[in-house]
């Protein structure tokens, strides 16, 4: 299968390399997924730097946010387990922590949502406590939490 790999710390751009390697096998309470799509997020592009709270042993494939398949045809969101993130065909993923893919979100839009959409409502409804006819300030709204903010506030 195909992978994009670190081998090395540094910039995305720089140091992610597409190789061929084999297909993860999972361990015990996970399962194999087949990705579907996978969003990038920001935490990636830290954990290529070497700068992100988890940091998998080298090389490892980026992608912690994925829309996939499971081997019985379900289509779910997950969180892929380090060190085989989603940017890859497949991936690897706890089985308890499986989520059903919404059917109204292609697979794009189902891989953004687990990540990004639960920290900004987290953020607007749990603790800055948005309530309707309020003004809301987003600053950086051109992608990722903030973008799912002023999504999320406008809805509210």
């Amino acid at each position: 299968m195909q992978a994009w790999q670190v081998h090395e710390l540094g910039e995305p751009g720089e140091v992610m390399r597409l190789a061929d390697v084999g297909r993860p096998t999972p361990g015990e309470g996970q399962v194999l997924l087949r990705v579907r799509a996978a969003n990038i997020n920001f935490p990636d592009a830290l954990m290529c730097r070497g700068q992100y709270q988890t940091r998998p042993p080298l090389p490892f494939t980026p992608g912690v946010e994925i829309c996939g398949e499971t081997e019985d045809g379900r289509r779910v969101i997950a969180n892929p387990a380090l060190p085989h993130g989603g940017f890859a065909e497949y991936a690897l993923a706890d089985a308890a922590a499986l989520l059903p893919a919404p059917d109204a979100l292609d697979d794009a839009e189902a891989a953004a949502l687990h990540i990004g959409y639960q920290t900004a409502w987290f953020a607007l409804h749990r603790r800055a406590r948005l309530e309707a006819g309020e003004t809301l300030l987003v600053h950086a709204a051109a992608g990722g939490v903030g973008s799912a903010a002023v999504q999320l506030g406008k809805a509210a």
